[in-house]
């Protein structure tokens, strides 16, 4: 029978009655209904309501450990997805979005914050007009190679609105911001400017890169390497977060 404090033990030997009231180094204290107490080894036959029993230690419930998402966030248990909020965050391309999707997934889904592509950023100035941004409305831009003096960066400064918030990081594609390690690799190999750059890392990995479907299996691959924000460069992490906190932010 499973110790408890509620239990009313008696001792068959002395015929001592008492309630359960410690237990301690594999004893078990009673006290009867005068305030007198006696302890017993807990390896004792006892009755209970005059049948004999035999006393276990109550089970101990393993610790509980809140599971965390892939971005290293909290997990809301049985949280289900939120109707899309009006705020958004915009990435250049599909990579971006499906590399978003696979580490912060889960906390945008919470949000209610939908990822959309915008197969570059050229036009940025009028998609921002088009959004039309609000303090209830907010739009955060995920920007490629966003570094000093690029074409990137000059389209960036363009948007001043106190609603958008465009970042950047420092890599020329997505796929640099996965860390080399978890692709088993030292760095991510060095491609000559004036080349496609998917196509010579490919290439220099030794992985197939003649058409359009070897550059999606490779990212393919790439992609299943991930499996947490531990797998991902500080310099995009940053960002992601960032953005989440602008176009989360009640007004």
């Amino acid at each position: 029978m499973e110790l408890t404090g509620e239990l009313v033990l008696e001792d068959p030997t002395s015929g001592f009655v008492g309630a359960v009231v410690r237990t301690e180094h594999g004893s078990v204290e009673l006290e009867d209904r005068f305030g007198k107490r006696r302890s017993f080894s807990l390896d004792d036959t006892f009755l209970v309501d005059g049948e004999r029993v035999r006393l276990q230690l109550p089970h101990k419930a393993a610790p509980s450990v809140r599971a965390r998402t892939a971005s290293g966030s909290l997990a809301v248990a049985d949280a289900k997805a939120r109707v899309a909020q009006a705020s958004r965050i915009y990435v250049e391309g599909r990579h971006d979005a499906e590399l978003v999707e696979r580490v912060w997934g889960d906390d945008l889904r919470v949000e209610g914050v939908v990822v959309e592509e915008l197969g570059g950023i050229d036009d940025l100035a009028r998609i921002v007009e088009d959004f039309q941004p609000t303090a209830s409305r907010r739009l955060g831009v995920l920007v490629d190679h966003l570094v000093a003096g690029s074409k990137e960066a000059r389209i960036a400064d363009e948007i001043r609105h106190e609603h958008v918030l465009v970042v950047g990081h420092p890599y020329v594609d997505i796929w640099q911001a996965v860390k080399p390690t978890a692709l088993g690799i030292t760095d991510w190999p060095e491609v000559p400017k004036g080349q496609s750059w998917k196509h010579g890392v490919l290439t220099a990995l030794g992985w197939p890169a003649s058409t359009p479907a070897d550059v999606a299996a490779a990212w393919k691959r790439i992609l299943s390497r991930v499996d947490s924000y531990a797998d991902l460069e500080s310099e995009l992490l940053g960002r992601v977060e960032e953005l989440i906190d602008f176009v989360t932010t009640k007004p």
